[in-house]
């Protein structure tokens, strides 16, 4: 973990759901300090407002995922008869790889962003094929909370953060 990054997991009390976190009122929603009130995404979770660590803007996620998937695409028109199926399995698959073994696609590195735990750590295989089926659905990465958190982080437990 980056130096300049925090600790967001001391955020959530083991009472709340990995389904519901930040999706039902309640104290855990307060950011610290007690105002009720969140100036900025990631802030309750204890992140930084800008820079490094950080938590990814939704312009940043959605150049992220374009540049992940037009290779897919043009890969799955060129090369077979099924191209919406394959360039979805291909993406998928890339996607699972990308973010198991390096926490984050080519798409993520050049938008400037990484694939994290709550605690920092870089997300494993589990919390990538979690995150990337319901990717692949597509309502979970564009129904989000206010720290930024689509329904497929929220179920895997990640958060997506910026890394400049």
């Amino acid at each position: 973990m980056v130096g300049q990054e925090a600790s967001p997991s001391a955020a959530y009390p083991s009472r709340v759901s990995r389904w519901t976190q930040t999706w039902r009122t309640g104290p855990s929603e307060h950011p610290p300090g007690g105002s009720g009130r969140q100036d900025y995404p990631g802030q309750r979770l204890g992140l930084p407002e800008h820079g490094v660590g950080s938590a990814a803007g939704f312009g940043r996620r959605v150049l992220a995922i374009v540049i992940d998937w037009l290779p897919c695409s043009v890969a799955a028109q060129l090369l077979t008869k099924n191209p919406a199926f394959s360039a979805l399995a291909l993406f998928a698959a890339i996607t699972v790889l990308s973010i198991g073994i390096a926490g984050r696609t080519v798409g993520h590195a050049v938008a400037g962003l990484r694939v994290a735990l709550l605690d920092g750590r870089r997300a494993g295989f589990s919390a990538a094929v979690i995150r990337t089926v319901l990717l692949c659905l597509l309502i979970p990465p564009v129904v989000y909370n206010t720290d930024g958190r689509g329904l497929h982080d929220l179920a895997a437990g990640t958060i997506v953060l910026r890394t400049h």
